[in-house]
């Protein structure tokens, strides 16, 4: 008696209603699952816990280990009441917190899309992957920027594995936002560490916006690596304002998808590379000054009209023009 008393729990000992415990599958029946919860007697799930736990239940055989939140620490017929549910919930925010804190980047299947981005699951949990977060080879070029070309961008990724890392998540509203971009943080940092404002790079033109031009070509510290170029590339942006010196409408009456391009990197910030091609190119605003002057009578060719004037292009030096805007005044 003396040693089985001393195997008992004190009563302070016992599990509280909210506590996860760990316990043995030892009876199945159509309305009830029975565990063995040891020195804590034996637990059940019933009722809508059983309900909402059968996609659990049903994977689960006589002695199989399984986690279960206490619901009631002691019902009228003696068993503790459980959720299998709520414990898998619990679990799986715990794992995530987790990640979070870590920021561990972790594989995870994207189930479906939505017009703002994508829907993944960590653990049984929902999350929400923004079209802004995602991998700069991932996020969709769409010329107007029209929604349903989107989605049907995004469509494409469904039932793809994508590496992603925790961003912000609240457990009480049920929330959790992923970014695909930030997984690759590391590897960019380290791959963008090697250029410096003023490199020149070459590539290839990888997408064609209405504001801009996206550029890629492949990391020298990894292509030194022997390391397969597909898995090694870095993009960068050329704006609209840095194609040419010359008003540029239409990024896609310069370049498309395919072409090989030089530009120059004018700007580094954090994972983001700001390329330009005109800076490659001779200014011809500083040689302006030189052929023309205040009052003198030119030539030129009527570019565009709008609303307020028209533009008109004239020539100043053997290969490069400028435009001028002659006001409707």
């Amino acid at each position: 008696m003396q040693n089985l008393a001393l195997k008992m729990p004190k009563a302070f000992d016992w599990p509280k209603v909210g506590e996860v415990v760990e316990g043995r599958v030892m009876k199945k029946s159509a309305k009830n699952l029975y565990i063995d919860l040891g020195i804590w007697g034996i637990g059940i799930v019933y009722g809508i816990e059983f309900i909402n736990a059968q996609d659990i239940i049903k994977n689960l055989k006589i002695g199989t280990s399984v986690f279960a939140k206490i619901v009631e620490v002691q019902n009228e017929s003696g068993f503790r009441e459980l959720s299998l549910a709520e414990a898998k919930a619990q679990k799986s925010w715990d794992l995530i917190r987790e990640l979070k804190k870590t920021n561990q980047a972790i594989t995870t299947k994207i189930l479906s899309v939505n017009r703002g981005g994508l829907i993944v699951e960590i653990s049984g949990i929902a999350g929400f992957l923004p079209v802004s977060q995602l991998a700069s080879e991932h996020y969709p070029r769409v010329e107007g920027g029209d929604k349903n070309k989107i989605l049907e961008e995004l469509s494409k990724f469904v039932g793809l594995e994508f590496k992603i890392r925790v961003l912000d998540f609240d457990v009480k509203e049920n929330k959790l936002i992923v970014s695909e971009r930030a997984a690759e943080e590391e590897h960019l940092k380290r791959a963008i560490e090697r250029y410096k404002i003023g490199d020149i790079i070459s590539g290839s033109v990888s997408g064609v916006v209405d504001w801009g031009v996206f550029v890629k070509w492949p990391s020298s510290a990894k292509a030194m690596e022997g390391k397969p170029m597909e898995e090694e590339m870095l993009e960068g942006l050329i704006h609209i304002s840095e194609l040419d010196w010359q008003l540029v409408e239409n990024p896609a009456d310069l370049v498309k998808v395919g072409d090989e391009v030089a530009a120059q990197i004018i700007d580094i910030t954090n994972d983001r590379i700001s390329l330009s091609l005109k800076r490659l190119k001779i200014d011809p605003w500083k040689t302006a000054s030189e052929l023309l002057e205040k009052g003198m009578l030119i030539e030129g060719l009527v570019k565009k009209f709008n609303p307020y004037g028209a533009f008109v292009e004239i020539v100043c030096h053997p290969n490069e023009c400028l435009q001028g805007l002659c006001h409707i005044s």
